[in-house]
């Protein structure tokens, strides 16, 4: 389980296929310090530490992952937000976020707004975002507002636009979004009673 505050960003270095999977070695500042079968969030996608040295750590994301997130369309030099799960004991900053993404969104306005920025999203899924509540885009915890069916904004501050991938980000990229369990589970319960 993560809380969708990013740690830090991480560079792709080297990307290796194995048949429909995809290991990507991974560079940052806290990859000497995680252990193998540690879960890291990548983008807001939960994956397993595989292997750290020189630096780096390793990880694989298998075809199923590949098709749901926009870790297919990584890249060498690309950024990845990163966060390791969170600790029993820590305070849950952002919201409950498990690392399983629900679908992606495509950047389809960004607005500087002298100091801050506004992301204009569109998404594969409609439903499951609420005004003022929270959703997870490429890992990161954020507030949904100005929704209008498969639309929804995010305000980024600066802290945030500074550390994170956001700041990379551009129109008709795609992010990877993981909308508020609490809402899914109620979603289901009332789609159950119909």
């Amino acid at each position: 389980m993560f809380t969708g505050i990013i740690e830090t960003v991480g560079k792709v270095v080297e990307l290796r296929r194995d048949g429909s999977n995809i290991d990507f070695c991974i560079e940052s500042n806290i990859s000497e310090e995680l252990q193998v079968d540690q879960s890291i969030s990548h983008n807001g996608v939960c994956l397993t530490v595989t292997l750290v040295a020189d630096g780096c750590h390793w990880v694989t994301a298998i075809d199923e992952t590949l098709q749901k997130s926009n870790l297919g369309k990584l890249a060498i030099d690309d950024q990845v937000n990163l966060e390791r799960c969170m600790k029993a004991d820590a305070r849950l900053d952002g919201h409950i976020v498990q690392g399983h993404v629900d679908t992606t969104a495509s950047v389809v306005e960004i607005i500087e707004q002298d100091g801050s920025w506004v992301f204009r999203f569109k998404s594969e899924k409609e439903g499951l975002v609420v005004e003022k509540g929270s959703i997870c885009v490429n890992g990161a915890s954020l507030t949904c507002f100005d929704i209008n069916e498969k639309l929804f904004s995010i305000a980024i501050i600066p802290y945030t636009f500074e550390h994170t991938n956001f700041n990379q980000l551009k129109p008709n990229d795609i992010v990877n979004i993981e909308f508020d369990i609490i809402g899914k589970y109620i979603h289901q319960i009332l789609n159950k009673r119909k």
